[in-house]
């Protein structure tokens, strides 16, 4: 697969279709070969689709990432939704008046919630020092829920993931209230957006009203929050294949055949 540092001219808000997809257990779940097939299928389809990853990983992990040969994404929604950047050059750059709104939620705040989770029980601080959010990975059997109280008294959200990772996030702000900014930003049609998950890290993106896919093997808490909602494809397929399993479902782009 040859990778496109430019993919193309053409604007985002004027491609026939965007995937705005997770990452870990998503865009990067299933098989080999069903990677492989949905990013050849990108790539060669770049005047028409555009790639936005909704994360909470930060954008030194997703430029290595794409450094390794995963598609670059055209823009970044990181760190559960904490930064919005564009990608330019191989380079993610944040885009600061659609993060004005995120740095003053959350202020200088990172000091005062490690300081009011010091030592609390099932969590440990996990070493990146992030702009606007702190992570914790979480220990299911030792864990104290009495942290989520902690977090709304300092006037901050609280979220688990997978049962593993605790976050510390301003409040209201998540990924998909921060995907709905930067559709509305860059005046992208709605109808066209696919958001793609599989955790309860995504459930605000998968709840947000844009056309979306829970795709297979996703978190038995996610699918049991968006079991009602008509516009949440349930998935089979896993992964890679579970997000083409939804282009095709809905018609939103031909997809390869055969898949």
């Amino acid at each position: 697969m040859t990778q496109k540092t430019s993919p193309t001219s053409v604007p985002i808000n004027a491609r026939k279709f965007i995937l705005a997809t997770d990452l870990d257990g998503t865009f990067l779940g299933g098989s080999d070969r069903d990677r492989r097939t949905l990013y050849s299928w990108i790539e060669a389809n770049r005047d028409t689709i555009g790639l936005i990853f909704v994360t909470g990983r930060d954008p030194k992990f997703i430029g290595e990432l794409c450094d390794s040969g995963v598609p670059w994404p055209e823009y970044v929604i990181g760190d559960v939704g904490t930064t919005i950047a564009r990608v330019a050059n191989r380079v993610i750059e944040p885009i600061v008046p659609l993060e004005e709104d995120i740095a003053t939620r959350w202020g200088d705040a990172g000091n005062s919630v490690r300081t009011a989770l010091h030592r609390h029980p099932g969590l440990t601080l996990q070493p990146t020092d992030f702009r606007y959010r702190v992570s914790y990975d979480l220990h299911a059997d030792s864990f104290d829920p009495s942290a989520h109280d902690i977090v709304q008294q300092l006037g901050h959200d609280s979220l688990v993931s997978d049962n593993r990772y605790f976050d510390v996030l301003p409040r209201g702000v998540s990924k998909g209230p921060s995907l709905k900014r930067l559709v509305a930003h860059l005046e992208i049609a709605p109808e066209t957006v696919l958001a793609a998950g599989d955790t309860l890290n995504d459930l605000s993106m998968l709840q947000c009203g844009l056309p979306a896919v829970a795709v297979g093997g996703s978190e038995p808490e996610l699918i049991a929050r968006v079991q009602d909602l008509s516009e949440v494809h349930k998935a089979t397929s896993v992964g890679a294949a579970g997000i083409l399993e939804a282009v095709a479902l809905r018609n939103m782009h031909p997809t390869p055949k055969g898949d």
